[in-house]
């Protein structure tokens, strides 16, 4: 009866190191997991910041300020075109939306 009842708790020392190393590479697995969804919510959160600064740009531009570097924050006068404001914003919005697909 002794050399059962040590034969069971044999069976169950290796059972529950089997667990043991099992809940450890889950460990592993999940800080590898966290890892990564991190890293994705950086490169995300840099992809909207972009996309912000593009659209604050365009505003205003379309409120007739200048957004190009030689003339930038400066009032356009009657809402006139610029060509270097116009050829920033195609620029960088030709920039985002190839970074974005």
């Amino acid at each position: 009866m002794g050399i059962e009842v040590l034969q069971l708790v044999m069976e169950l020392e290796a059972k529950l190191k089997a667990i043991l190393e099992e809940i450890q590479e889950l460990k592993m697995y999940a800080y590898a997991l966290e890892e990564q969804n991190e890293q994705l919510r950086e490169k995300l959160y840099a992809q909207q910041q972009q996309g912000t600064a593009y659209d604050n740009l365009a505003k205003l531009y379309e409120e007739g300020f200048h957004v190009c570097h030689a003339h930038f924050g400066r009032f356009r006068p009657q809402n006139e075109d610029c060509l270097f404001c116009l050829s920033f914003l195609h620029k960088n919005n030709k920039d985002g939306s190839e970074r974005r697909e």
